[in-house]
């Protein structure tokens, strides 16, 4: 972790504690009052927010947050959040407004800061909020600057990271295990935000393989990872054949969590190209930079089981990462290049942009055959067209199997990573058939992130299996409160964590 900000929790009044910033939520109501929690707060706070009431500088609506100045004593900032109206008060506007919090702490030039535990009924609208608090502060205060220089000029103050908030809960709104929760989903999804921001100088193929057996290690899991003359052996034609222009050798993880009198086996894929350039059919300069969040599928996989060894459902979970560059070397795989896939298709590569799919299809075909999984979910930054049609607020969702996309969609509704399905009619299927092979690796122009997903259907038999396109969503996503608004987001960590919860 680049940056873990700790979480505490004290079973009392934040009044006469120095703290460097006070941050209170407060509910829309008219007319804004403090009566419920004047006794609660440091004078000096409580007089400067009913200021603020009085100048109608702040009224508690959603989205809505004000820094105030005190005068002086215990509290010198205090940092007002609006939630929403209590009837309309879920778990994700409170996960948001604390992520609202927690951004503005982490820019505040500030070690430590208290938090104010708002009262609200935990079987309410709201189900779940404490948790969701919990997570919001941590995720909110998420930095990655490993790569900054920390030099100070003579004449200037060092620059302050947030270490330490204080949740302080008087009426016991708020339990430890609800507070510990929320900090362990938060660590994961962190975790696959560092995973994503690193550089792919830093995160090759084999530096994620590494990164997998520590998480493994750590959790308790079992892993295997197969490297290129193992793959070779086993027939990974597609993923081999992506790697060829690189000097990174690719590797395939599979991590395995199977706690004991688990009969149900789901299997979560991930693709980890932890850089993009195209290949052969090279992508434009511009931005290509941002290729390096290729891997944001292995980075969630990876986030996602380090969160399920912790939470400990009752069901067996299998972690399935291709790994591979996809670079215009020499021995580069090219446009019009056929190769047999782990399960025997013979595939037309028709553009070696359309790498993705390739390396999914054989950890999909080879991870059914060895696992036997009851259900597939994969997830990958697979197709632009994914952005076109849903822009960055949810991720696209193909299947084989509506009960189960509709499982992946419940999951991601509780937790706050939306899905939405596209059709995938046999009709798109005609797009991805090949005149000189059984299938071709792209279809045409429309409906791309359909028949990009139905390629994968190619290679998962019978079995349910539901593909997730997080093109979207898996970086630079602005205008959500407990998300960056630039690097990798961490989305699906805590879908494929909830689904697996939630198995039945």
């Amino acid at each position: 972790m680049e940056t873990d900000v700790e979480l505490t929790l004290q079973k009392k009044s934040p009044a006469g504690v120095k703290l460097e910033c006070l941050v209170v939520f407060s509910v829309a109501q008219k007319p804004l009052s403090l009566d419920s929690i004047r006794d609660q707060l440091p004078p000096e706070a409580a007089a400067v927010m009913e200021r603020a009431v009085e100048l109608k500088t702040f009224h508690g609506k959603k989205g809505e947050s004000v820094q105030l100045l005190t005068p002086g004593g215990s509290a010198s900032r205090v940092l007002w959040v609006g939630l929403d109206k209590p009837e309309t008060l879920t778990r994700e506007i409170v996960r948001r407004a604390a992520g609202t919090a927690g951004k503005a702490l982490a820019a505040m030039n500030i070690s430590a800061a208290g938090v104010l535990v708002p009262s609200l009924p935990e079987n309410g609208p709201g189900s779940g909020w404490a948790e969701g608090l919990a997570e919001g502060l941590a995720l909110g205060a998420y930095k990655f600057e490993p790569y900054k220089s920390k030099e100070v000029k003579p004449g200037d103050e060092p620059p302050v990271e947030l270490k330490k908030i204080t949740l302080f809960d008087p009426q016991g709104a708020m339990g430890q295990p609800a507070m510990e929760a929320g900090a362990v989903r938060a660590g994961a999804i962190n975790l696959a935000r560092d995973l994503g921001n690193h550089p792919p100088n830093t995160v090759t193929p084999r530096r994620l393989a590494e990164e997998a057996k520590s998480i493994a290690k750590k959790r308790g899991l079992k892993i295997t990872v197969l490297d290129e003359k193992q793959m070779a052996a086993e027939g990974l034609n597609m993923l081999l054949g992506v790697a060829k222009g690189s000097t990174q050798p690719p590797r395939l993880m599979m991590l395995e969590y199977r706690p004991k009198g688990a009969t149900a086996t789901l299997m979560f894929v991930g693709k980890g190209i932890t850089f993009d350039s195209g290949g052969i059919s090279i992508k434009p300069s511009a931005n290509m930079d941002e290729m390096k969040f290729d891997m944001c599928g292995a980075a969630g996989v990876l986030g996602a089981m380090d969160l399920i060894a912790q939470m400990q459902p009752k069901v067996n979970v299998v972690g399935v990462i291709p790994a591979a560059e996809n670079l215009p070397g020499g021995n580069a795989q090219k446009p019009g290049d056929i190769v047999k896939a782990y399960n025997g298709k013979h595939v037309e590569v028709l553009n070696t942009d359309a790498e993705g799919r390739l390396i999914l299809g054989d950890a999909l075909a080879y991870g059914a055959k060895k696992f036997k999984p009851d259900a597939i979910v994969d997830m990958a930054t697979l197709t632009g067209a994914c952005v076109v049609a849903l822009g960055h607020y949810a991720s696209g969702a193909i299947t084989n199997n509506e009960s189960l996309q509709e499982k992946v969609v419940a999951a991601g509704k509780r937790c706050g990573d939306p899905v939405w399905p596209l059709p995938a009619f046999e009709d798109y299927e005609e797009g991805i058939k090949s005149k000189v092979a059984d299938i071709q690796n792209i279809g045409p122009r429309w409906g791309g992130t359909i028949t990009a997903g139905l390629f994968l259907k190619h290679f998962v038999g019978e079995i349910p299996w539901t593909h997730l396109d997080i093109a979207g969503t898996a970086w630079d996503v602005e205008g959500v409160g407990h998300i960056p608004n630039s690097g990798a987001t961490g989305v699906g960590v805590a879908l494929l964590a909830d689904l697996a919860a939630h198995w039945k």
